[in-house]
């Protein structure tokens, strides 16, 4: 059974591949989510030793674009981040940029990976600067949202900073204070002088405009609370995988026009939009990123060895990471993310084996 997403792309298929003339990345992704769950595509029979009740459980699409699976790719990569984290308290901070410079993005989207170096690069250089001989490094994971809750084109960074460093000779320094101002001015120039290079001279009128409309530098959000190791993962969990919107804000979809709410930053107001189907679907499609682009990255001591990590305590231990990787196999994660136990007969709860597994016949030319 299909869900509302999938149901609405079904029925705009051809209008999508002929009127909006979609990336490659995209036809792709959407695809795999309107054949998710196809048993024609594929999938496995399992049986009871039991009772012999059979059962047949179709391939998912494994697309982040798809609300199912990307429950399921959230799942593993928080878990994954998780084992990164160091057991200290993380600030998470969000890099916006002005309206105006988003057009930019979208028209060149290799420019998105500026977007990560620049706040990378400021965010390290706001903790060396405290001792150039320690030259402190802290523990720094970014995700990028191209979306904002009204689902139009927004990039901007979701950042977890570690409220802490190590240094050359210093095994751990904590650090509470964030210089906002200089984050703030730092991250416009050094974002500025990035796109300038990359674009080049038709650059130059836009970069001095940002200077003289954003004289107090580019907005950086901090969230009040402290971000401890178990709120922190529970951040990266929410704002890693999920999909740009979920099915539970599609409140109705007739076949024309598509309704779904949002609340909104401002003022914590729920928004409703009624849109045509077809102007929906565009602003889902343009958030599918490129082939292989990565929308998450770690910096600083989360990115490679450093010369203190073997003295620092993680948030999991080695030993609790190999039994919480044993829940991560298909059957746990549907039970974690869905509810319910894929192998368990429902005639008589046995567990049920694989009997038999089938897949599509690729054409052959």
């Amino acid at each position: 059974m299909s869900n509302i997403l999938q149901t609405i792309f079904i029925d705009y298929y051809e209008h999508i591949l002929y009127e909006l003339h979609p990336r490659q990345t995209e036809v792709e992704n959407i695809s795999k989510m309107i054949h998710c769950g196809d048993p024609s595509y594929g999938g496995a029979f399992f049986v009871c030793p039991d009772c012999g009740e059979m059962k047949f459980t179709p391939f998912r699409c494994k697309s982040r674009f798809c609300p199912t699976c990307g429950n399921m790719y959230n799942l593993r990569r928080s878990f994954s981040m998780s084992c990164k984290l160091i057991s200290c308290v993380h600030r998470y901070c969000v890099f916006t940029i002005p309206e105006e410079l988003r057009i930019y993005f979208l028209k060149d989207r290799s420019l998105l990976s500026c977007l990560f170096h620049s706040v990378r690069d400021v965010v390290l250089r706001m903790f060396s600067k405290m001792n150039k001989t320690e030259n402190f490094t802290p523990g720094l994971i970014y995700v990028l949202h191209t979306f904002g809750k009204d689902l139009k084109w927004n990039p901007h960074i979701h950042a977890f900073i570690a409220e802490g460093c190590a240094g050359n000779f210093t095994v751990w320094k904590p650090v509470k204070h964030f210089d906002y101002t200089f984050l703030r001015n730092a991250f416009r120039k050094v974002l500025l002088e990035r796109l300038t290079n990359k674009i080049g001279k038709s650059f130059r009128k836009a970069k001095n405009e940002m200077y003289t409309k954003h004289a107090d530098g580019f907005y950086v959000r901090a969230k009040s609370n402290l971000c401890t190791p178990d709120i922190t993962i529970k951040y990266i969990s929410h704002y890693l995988g999920r999909p740009t919107i979920a099915t539970s804000r599609i409140d109705k979809y007739d076949g024309e026009f598509v309704t779904f709410h949002y609340t909104r930053h401002e003022d914590n107001k729920t928004i409703t939009e009624c849109i045509p189907a077809l102007d929906f679907i565009k602003r889902l499609i343009v958030h599918i990123p490129e082939k292989h682009f990565k929308m998450l990255r770690y910096y600083g001591i989360y990115a490679k060895h450093h010369r203190q990590e073997r003295k620092l305590h993680k948030c999991i231990s080695t030993e609790k990471k190999r039994y919480l990787r044993t829940l991560l196999n298909w059957r746990h994660s549907i039970l974690l993310s869905f509810g319910y136990d894929p192998l368990k007969c429902p005639k008589c709860g046995t567990s049920m084996l694989v009997l038999e597994v089938y897949h599509k016949k690729q054409k052959t030319s």
